[in-house]
Formats: C-alpha cells, structure tokens, sequence
C-alpha cells in the first residue's frame, strides 16, 4: 500500500516541492526573526499535502491517457489498485488540509499554494498541456511558485530580488528536465496524443530550444551575487555545478542519437544544480552568522 501510495503521489516530484520550500523558507528567514520549529514544520506538512494533492489530482485527471503509455500503466488508477472515486477523494481531502494549515502558517503562503494548484491542475493539466507545443514554459510557472510559497511563509516581499531568484531558477531548470525527459519518452507520449515538443517538431528542434534555457539557467547561476548574499557556497558549490551543467549538456548534444542513455547523465546533473542553486544562497545568508564569520 505505501508503494502504491508514493506512486500515486508522484513523491519523487513532491520531495523536489518540499526542499525547494525549505530553501524558500530559510533565504526569507531574516536575522532578526526567531525561528520557530513548529512554524517550519507546519510549513512543510502543509506543502506536503497540497503537493501530493495536487500531483495525484492529476493522475485522476489523466488516468485514461496514463493507461495509452507503457511508462505509466503501471500508475495505481490505470493498473486498478486505486479507483477514480477513492483518488480524487484522497487528492481533493489533502489539497483541503494542506491549504487550512498554511492559511494558519501565513495567508499569503496558503493564497501562492492555491494558485500553483489552480495553474497546473486546471490551465496546465486540462488546456496546455493537451493542446500546446509549449506547454512546458507556462506549466513551469506552478513548478517554481514552492520557492515562493516558503518565502512567503516568512516574508511577505515575494517579490524582493532573493525571491525573484529562486523563482527563476526553478521556472528556468524545468524546461531542460521536462524536455529532456519528453525527448527520452517521447513515443509514450505520441501514444497518449499529447502534442509535446519533441513529438511535434522532433528531438534535434527540441535540444536546439532547451540550448536557450541552459544558457539562460547558467547564467543566472553565475550572477546570482547581485540577487542574493554570497560568500563561500558561491566559489565552492554554484561555479563549480555551472560549469557540469555546460559540460553535461554539450556531451548530450554530441552523443544523442548514437548512445541510449546519453540523456541520464545530463538530466541528474541538471536536477542536482537546481539543488545547489537554491542553497548556495541559504548557506551564505546563514553560515556566517552561525559560525560568527
């Protein structure tokens, strides 16, 4: 049962929400406000929820598609494990729960968690996603908003620069993920009829078009010390993951199409970086002051 459970949660995509919500709630922490575990890990518990609701939401969504792909039969609606009715209650039952308790943490927090559900389970799921090439850059907007949302959990300035970057780097990271991965499954995905990018205008169009998002990613890495406070991490963990980032992408260039799993190396180093970015600012903000540097 808790297979099936983390399956119909999508849980590997809800630990990426959870620790992005974490570096949200750590760089909007000020040094003058007290930190309060409670508060955290009500932070933490709501975005949970309203995550898991959101991503199996979609799977109730999306079950008879999910059935037309192999990747995704296996998906507990399709494969019968769980049924539409007792998915949407469980889904619906933690998008509600999840909401009460950030509207408990912070208003503001609860108000970004029901945007980010309306965007990709109403405008991304039913209408982008279904008739768009491009669906991936809008629906990218929803995937970056747990930054935001632990931001604002502790810090009403959503739109300061601190914020404003760890927002770009999640809305600029998922379009070489999500690419990559719709050029890797891109027959599922001409089965089920979504008109993905690799699928409509093929992979070689698709790798030219994720070019633009990993300069544009690599770049904001590399000028993040006039977004966010900078020290070490810096040096130690961004240069160094931009420079992967750069490398891992041109030997996937070089090597799509004359070895199967030239993608995976590119796809985990891009999916790690996201990791770095986001927390390289964290630790400079707080290093510092917790070891009295």
């Amino acid at each position: 049962m808790i297979k099936t459970l983390k399956s119909f949660f999508k849980m590997g995509i809800v630990i990426f929400v959870v620790i992005s919500t974490v570096a949200g709630y750590g760089v909007g922490l000020t040094v003058e406000d007290s930190f309060s575990f409670l508060h955290f890990f009500l932070t933490i518990l709501g975005t949970f929820c309203i995550s898991s609701g959101s991503l199996s939401l979609n799977q109730v969504q999306e079950a008879h598609k999910d059935a037309k792909m192999p990747r995704t039969q296996g998906r507990p609606i399709p494969s019968g494990e769980i049924s539409r009715a007792t998915g949407l209650a469980i889904s619906l039952s933690l998008i509600t729960f999840g909401s009460a308790i950030l509207y408990y943490v912070e208003p503001l927090s609860c108000y970004i968690g029901l945007v980010i559900i309306v965007l990709y389970n109403v405008f991304y799921t039913i209408h982008w996603k279904q008739n768009w090439t491009f669906a991936a850059v809008p629906g990218a907007i929803p995937g970056a908003l747990p930054c935001t949302l632990g931001y604002a959990a502790v810090n009403p300035n959503i739109y300061s620069a601190e914020s404003v970057y760890l927002f770009l780097v999640m809305f600029l990271w998922q379009m070489p993920h999500f690419w990559t991965l719709a050029i890797r499954y891109s027959e599922d995905y001409a089965k089920a009829g979504f008109p993905m990018l690799p699928v409509i205008m093929g992979k070689d169009r698709t790798i030219y078009h994720i070019s633009f998002y990993v300069w544009a990613y690599a770049l904001l890495a590399i000028t993040s010390p006039f977004f966010v406070p900078f020290y070490y991490a810096y040096f130690v963990i961004v240069i160094p993951f931009v420079t992967l980032v750069l490398w891992s992408f041109m030997r996937y260039v070089k090597l799509e199409g004359t070895n199967d799993k030239a993608w995976l190396p590119f796809f985990l180093i891009t999916n790690f970086s996201m990791l770095a970015f986001l927390f390289a600012p964290l630790i400079d903000k707080w290093a510092p002051i917790v070891f009295e540097v």
